[in-house]
């Protein structure tokens, strides 16, 4: 019997789904990423409501590149994303990466995230 990769990866996100939650203190950072773009929200979880989403089809975003699958607009995505938390005064969030690898546009993100000064 063959493995549905959209089936493994859900079970990928139901384990982390289950051990990573995000408060009114420090939300999630929860990351999808597509085949042609990606997308990265903070979320409270106690509230069940999306405080602030940033995306490569952003119109700010999507002036600066060319394709939105790679890692060069993820680091963008990952800044901008960091720049509006921190205007929130949102200063730390718990990383939930989407059952994805730590690796390559997640990866990049994160580190544009970090260089702004959101801590995770």
């Amino acid at each position: 019997m063959k493995k549905n990769p959209l089936q493994s990866l859900k079970k990928v996100q139901k384990r982390i789904r289950a051990k990573v939650r995000g408060t009114a203190e420090r939300p999630r950072l929860s990351v999808y990423r597509s085949n042609d773009n990606i997308y990265a929200q903070i979320i409270d979880d106690v509230q069940g409501k999306t405080l602030i989403a940033s995306s490569t089809v952003d119109k700010d975003i999507k002036a600066l590149i060319k394709s939105g699958n790679t890692c060069d607009a993820s680091k963008l995505v990952g800044e901008a994303i960091a720049r509006k938390s921190l205007e929130n005064k949102i200063q730390s969030v718990v990383f939930d990466r989407g059952g994805r690898l730590y690796h390559g546009r997640v990866k990049a993100l994160a580190d544009g995230a970090r260089e702004i000064g959101l801590q995770f």
